[in-house]
């Protein structure tokens, strides 16, 4: 029995895998060692994991945990690892960063163009086993574009100054009822999102659930040109470096096009698809999560276990 686990900044996601073939997959919290104390996310799997899978366990030994999550550079991934290790003391431990978690998922063992859009997102050239090199995300203070924290941000800027305008009469009441219905909507103020961003842990989290007003409201030509132009950013800044660093070798891996996984490029996809076109770019496949790929790339690691 194995257990996987993809990891963004707001939750993780848990399958259970027997020999049999069964799954059960479980959320959590997310866990992110950038944000987190290796004791914080000790007692994050001890208290909101464990009790969701205790009762699961009958079915064998778990013989290996794969953990692929946010913030798990080289530096970081040891103090998940320590973590984990200090929880399933009997089972072998790996802990990669969740742009393999992505590449793996979406690509299995064929080498491409892997990127993430979710809370946060990323990209990367991803050689069939590897990642071979990758544009920096930054977080979301520096880069991050694509990601639900920076739509979040980028939604909430605009609204608060003002710039959602649109043409014709009455502009400035089409601004205030806009930002009046996200008030009213999220349940918040300006001073309620200052303190939420500067002052309070989490303000990606924050942000990234504001993202949501969007798609919403995605009917509204002022949100999707935001949107478009989100996608665009994303795109323009990570993606066409891949192509121009060796297009042909790019181009020649390309025959699926650039895979996506995270809940912005899923449920925006017809806005993201519009985007990859205009900007003269395949789009291949598109996941939630790349669980169901793991389950895959991993499959020959469940073996039949005893209690």
């Amino acid at each position: 029995m194995i257990l996987l686990a993809d990891s963004g900044s707001t939750k993780v996601h848990w399958c259970l895998v027997t020999a049999s073939g069964q799954c059960s997959d479980v959320f959590t919290d997310g866990i992110n060692p950038l944000f987190q104390t290796c004791d914080a996310m000790r007692n994050s799997i001890c208290n909101q994991l464990l009790p969701q899978i205790s009762s699961l366990l009958w079915a064998g030994t778990l013989t290996h945990v794969f953990f692929y999550g946010a913030g798990c550079t080289p530096e970081k991934k040891v103090f998940v690892q320590r973590a984990l290790e200090g929880v399933f003391k009997k089972a072998e431990v790996s802990v990669e960063s969740d742009m393999l978690g992505a590449a793996r998922g979406l690509l299995n063992r064929n080498t491409g163009v892997a990127c993430i859009l979710g809370t946060g997102s990323g990209s990367c050239f991803y050689n069939g086993e590897t990642i071979e090199w990758c544009v920096p995300s930054l977080g979301y203070i520096l880069g991050d574009e694509g990601s639900a924290a920076v739509l979040g941000k980028r939604l909430v800027g605009d609204l608060l100054k003002n710039q959602l305008d649109v043409q014709g009469d009455n502009v400035q009441s089409t601004k205030e009822n806009l930002k009046e219905l996200f008030f009213k909507e999220q349940n918040t103020s300006m001073a309620d999102i200052i303190e939420r961003v500067y002052r309070q842990p989490f303000p990606n989290r924050f942000l990234a659930k504001l993202s949501k007003f969007c798609a919403d409201h995605i009917e509204d030509q002022r949100i999707h040109a935001l949107v478009y132009d989100h996608f665009v950013q994303f795109i323009r800044r990570n993606l066409k470096q891949y192509f121009a660093k060796n297009d042909q070798m790019v181009n020649d891996q390309m025959v699926n096009g650039v895979g996506f996984v995270g809940s912005i490029a899923y449920y925006y996809r017809p806005i993201l698809e519009e985007a990859m076109r205009a900007e003269g770019l395949p789009l291949g496949t598109i996941l939630k999560d790349p669980i169901e790929g793991l389950k895959e790339f991993h499959r020959n690691s469940v073996v039949p276990t005893t209690m």
